[in-house]
């Protein structure tokens, strides 16, 4: 899974998360470090309310959190969100001895190599390349 420091460095970038069911998020800095959500039309929904935007949990009587505003969670995007986020970018997934190699082409021609232990990980490194 990416990790909530990469998942920061990328929404620094500008990206921008609309979410949807199955997303996953962290909130970092309210003691929940480690803390994994998912939003599900179910218990964990994403809201406008009187113009901002906010995830709200529902059935949560017995938590003392109710909803938060979306620009104090992190997105932690899946392995195809982030493939699909470089587009055309993408060139080569690949295996390495140190977990995964993502090549992309990045906006100014070069192809780069990005290495991490796992492919979501590589995968964002690859985007952050693309982003900058």
């Amino acid at each position: 899974m990416i990790t909530v420091e990469l998942a920061q460095r990328l929404r620094d970038t500008g990206l921008t998360w609309l979410p949807e069911p199955g997303d996953r998020f962290a909130i970092p800095e309210r003691d929940l470090d480690g803390e994994v959500f998912v939003v599900s039309h179910m218990t964990i929904d994403a809201v406008q309310i009187n113009g901002s935007d906010i995830v709200r949990f529902n059935g949560t009587t017995e938590w003392a959190l109710d909803s938060i505003e979306l620009s104090e969670v992190v997105w932690l995007p899946h392995e195809s969100q982030l493939r699909a986020l470089l587009g055309p970018a993408f060139r080569t997934l690949t295996s390495t001895e140190a977990g995964y190699a993502v090549e992309v082409r990045e906006p100014h021609g070069l192809v780069s190599r990005h290495v991490a232990g796992d492919a979501e990980c590589a995968y964002a490194l690859a985007l952050l390349a693309v982003l900058v």
